[in-house]
């Protein structure tokens, strides 16, 4: 059988193609493959895509670095009528068993209340809206909604953002 050269040309650039063509190792596609995932740290609202996706993924690798190490949470414990408090260790162990006793946790981020510049650039107070619903394995569901009082700083303008303060207004 005789090939015409247009015909070897075809059929040798079809062989070349399958041959580098591997269906088990997709192409890469380009930009960030996390760039739904990581928000943009630098921006405060980078930060919030990056707190949500820590507790929806129920990631403490995720959850740590939003923590700056002198971390505070304040929460009013309304039976004694009095507010409580925790540090950055404190926290990441109790949000360790959240993440590990739940199923789903569900963070939607609504409007933003109140932003304040405390220090241009370096330190903002943030109080935000928020639902927040957790299922936990045994199938218990736990809603709630409030505001969250983030108190944010970072060393420089091309820093992170990290969480100082957190003081929970949430109605639990």
């Amino acid at each position: 059988m005789r090939f015409e050269r247009s015909t070897y040309l075809t059929v040798t650039g079809l062989v070349v193609w399958i041959s580098s063509c591997n269906p088990f190792a997709p192409a890469l596609e380009e930009g960030n493959p996390f760039g739904d995932l990581l928000g943009d740290a630098t921006t405060i609202e980078g930060f919030f895509t990056n707190f949500r996706n820590a507790y929806e993924l129920r990631d403490l690798s995720l959850y740590e670095p939003l923590l700056d190490s002198s971390f505070t949470f304040i929460w009013r414990d309304f039976d004694a009528q009095v507010d409580r408090e925790w540090g950055f260790s404190q926290d990441l162990e109790t949000t360790r068993r959240l993440f590990q006793n739940s199923n789903l946790i569900r963070l939607q981020w609504n409007q933003i209340i109140t932003r304040d510049e405390l220090i241009p650039f370096v330190r903002s107070r943030v109080v935000r809206s928020f639902n927040l619903t957790v299922t936990l394995e045994q199938g218990e569901v736990f809603r709630t909604d409030g505001n969250v009082n983030f108190t944010l700083i970072r060393q420089d303008s091309l820093a992170a953002w990290r969480l100082v303060r957190w003081r929970d207004e949430s109605e639990l």
